[in-house]
C-alpha cells in the first residue's frame, strides 16, 4: 500500500461505567490508502460505529478514547486537534453518513437549506452561492436541482439516502465514512446507492470507510476487509480473499450464516 490516507493505531475506546468499564474497541488497528474502500463487517455491538465515530472525535462521556491510541488522517493526529481545528476538519476533511442516514435530514427544513447550513459554516458561502453548489450536488446523485425547494418527507427514502450523501460530498473531503449506508433499503436501491457512491468515488478520488454487518454486500463493493468480532479487529484481507479464503473461524461463521439459493449453507 502507498502512504495511507487514514491510519488507524492501537485504537482503544471504553465505555466508563459506575461499577465497570466496557471495553467496545480492543487496540484495533487498520490502514486505508487514497481511493480505496475499506470495509468493516461484523454482528451488531462488535464496535464498528464505535469506530466510526472515533474518527470524527464525535464521542461524548461516558466513552473514552484510552491514551495510546492514534488516528491520522494524511499524517495529522486526529485527536490531537483542539476544538477550533477539529471543527474545520469536520465535514471538510472527514464526511460521515450516519446510520439509518435518511432519517438524518431535518424534517422542517428544506432540502437547499440544509445544504446552505453546511456551506455557510464551512465555506463562508452565500445564499447564491451555496444554492449553485447544491444545484451542482443534486445533479450527481441523480436528483433534478428543483427539488431542492421539497421538504425530506416529499422524497423516497433512496433519495433522501442520496441526498445526505451528496450533503457529505458538498466539501470535498478526503475521506467518507459510511456508516450502515444502505440499511432498511429494498436489495434494487441498494445496488443504485454504492453505484452511484462508487462512480463518486472514482470521479473525486475519496476514500470510504465502509461499515456494514451484510459481509456479502461488502465483498462486492470493497477492495478491502476487516471482520470485527467483540471489540478486535480479527481478520483484514481483499474482498475477494476474504470471500474465498477467509482464516479466522468467525469470519467462516458469518460466510455459514448466510442460505444458499440451492439449500444449506455457503461453506
Amino acid at each position: 500500500m502507498n502512504q495511507p490516507l487514514l491510519s488507524v493505531k492501537n485504537l482503544t475506546i471504553d465505555y466508563i461505567g459506575e461499577e465497570r468499564d466496557f471495553r467496545a474497541v480492543d487496540d484495533v488497528s487498520f490502514d486505508v490508502a487514497p481511493g480505496e474502500v475499506f470495509g468493516l463487517a461484523g454482528e451488531s455491538g462488535c464496535g464498528k460505529s464505535t469506530i466510526a465515530f472515533a474518527i470524527s472525535r464525535l464521542h461524548k462521556p461516558p466513552a473514552l478514547i484510552r491514551k495510546g491510541s492514534q488516528i491520522l488522517l494524511a499524517g495529522r493526529d486526529v485527536l490531537d486537534l483542539d476544538p477550533k481545528a477539529l471543527a474545520a476538519f469536520r465535514w471538510r476533511e472527514v464526511a460521515m453518513v450516519f446510520q439509518s442516514a435518511m432519517n438524518s435530514l431535518n424534517p422542517v427544513l428544506r432540502i437547499e437549506d440544509q445544504f446552505y447550513d453546511v456551506l455557510r459554516t464551512h465555506k463562508g458561502m452565500t445564499k447564491a452561492e451555496a444554492r449553485e453548489r447544491t444545484a451542482e450536488m443534486l445533479r450527481l446523485v441523480d436528483i433534478a436541482p428543483d427539488r431542492m425547494r421539497n421538504y425530506p418527507h416529499q422524497f423516497s427514502g433512496g433519495m433522501r439516502q442520496r441526498i445526505v450523501i451528496a450533503i457529505c460530498m458538498a466539501l470535498d473531503p478526503k475521506l467518507v465514512v459510511m456508516d450502515e449506508p444502505t440499511t432498511a433499503l429494498d436489495v434494487v436501491v441498494q445496488r443504485e446507492i454504492l453505484q452511484r457512491i462508487n462512480e463518486l468515488r472514482k470521479q473525486f478520488g475519496f476514500s470510504v470507510l465502509f461499515i456494514t454487518h451484510d459481509l456479502g454486500l461488502m465483498v462486492q463493493f470493497c477492495d478491502r476487509i476487516g471482520i470485527m468480532l467483540q471489540g478486535k479487529l480479527v481478520e483484514q484481507n481483499g474482498a475477494e480473499a476474504i470471500y474465498k479464503s477467509p482464516q479466522h473461524d468467525y469470519t467462516k461463521k458469518l460466510w455459514a450464516s448466510f442460505p444458499s439459493l440451492h439449500g444449506g449453507v455457503l461453506l
